[in-house]
């Protein structure tokens, strides 16, 4: 029985590129022979969208085969698993309702670990080799909970000039969640949406290396406009146009988090 690696993609700024990174790389991984699930944390559904189109996703958001529904209830996750069209690659998809799910957790007892309870099943089972979890862009109660449930963090960054702007909260709030959920490591920064013709570009990467303790990893997402019309058509860039710049970039980073994992 293989075991289960959780990863969180959370970064309290929008705009980073999380669900993007979220889907391509769950879709590679995939692609690489590895069973996966990805969880769509997120209001906006946009990691749903990666993989269906807008009709089924608001069915998937409307008849309760979303992840609100699951944490609410706190039900074994397995029962809002869907496929996608990809072997290997199935999806807890999202809804609006998820707009709610601060108020629906404060009463709960342990409320910071009911993801981690609803996930417990299926990661006792070993089916999957990793589950990813797209986080909202906040810091509140449900990311604690996306968290609390992960093994490692990946943080995206954009590479502009305000792609650094809350990356110090970002890290407290990591600290707090080690603090009830020792397990937690940083795997990462990722930087997404690079333009190697900008200085700030060439900037932020010089910043981000230079930190201490902070992990960067070495591939990095250009701009592509195939990542654009890859969500236009509802597909992963990895496989809408599997030759693109930012799907050869996003295989890298795939190869790359497996090598991490598996230290």
């Amino acid at each position: 029985m293989s075991r289960t690696q959780i990863i969180a993609f959370a970064n309290n700024k929008g705009g980073s590129g999380k669900t993007t990174s979220c889907s391509n790389i769950g879709c590679a991984l995939s692609m690489m022979g590895k069973k996966v699930l990805i969880i769509d944390g997120d209001m906006q559904l946009n990691l749903t969208l990666s993989f269906f189109n807008e009709e089924k996703s608001l069915e998937y958001a409307s008849n309760g085969k979303n992840i609100y529904t699951a944490i609410r209830e706190e039900r074994d996750l397995s029962d809002f698993v869907v496929p996608t069209d990809y072997e290997g690659l199935d999806i807890v998809p999202s809804t609006s309702l998820m707009s709610a799910i601060e108020f629906d957790l404060f009463p709960k007892w342990q409320r910071e670990f009911i993801l981690r309870k609803c996930l417990e099943p299926i990661k006792a089972r070993g089916y999957y080799d990793y589950i990813l979890i797209d986080s909202p862009p906040t810091l509140g109660g449900w990311v604690m909970n996306i968290m609390c449930a992960s093994d490692f963090v990946v943080i995206p960054v954009e590479a502009s000039p305000w792609g650094l702007f809350g990356l110090a909260n970002m890290f407290e709030f990591i600290n707090k969640v080690r603090e009830i959920s020792p397990r937690l490591s940083v795997m990462g920064i990722m930087v997404t949406k690079a333009d190697e013709r900008k200085t700030y570009f060439k900037e932020t990467l010089k910043t981000l290396r230079e930190s201490e303790d902070v992990r960067v990893f070495e591939g990095y997402i250009k701009v592509d406009s195939a990542i654009e019309w890859s969500q236009d058509n509802s597909k992963p860039v990895v496989a809408f146009k599997k030759y693109s710049r930012s799907a050869l970039e996003y295989k890298k980073l795939a190869k790359e988090i497996v090598e991490y994992a598996n230290r």
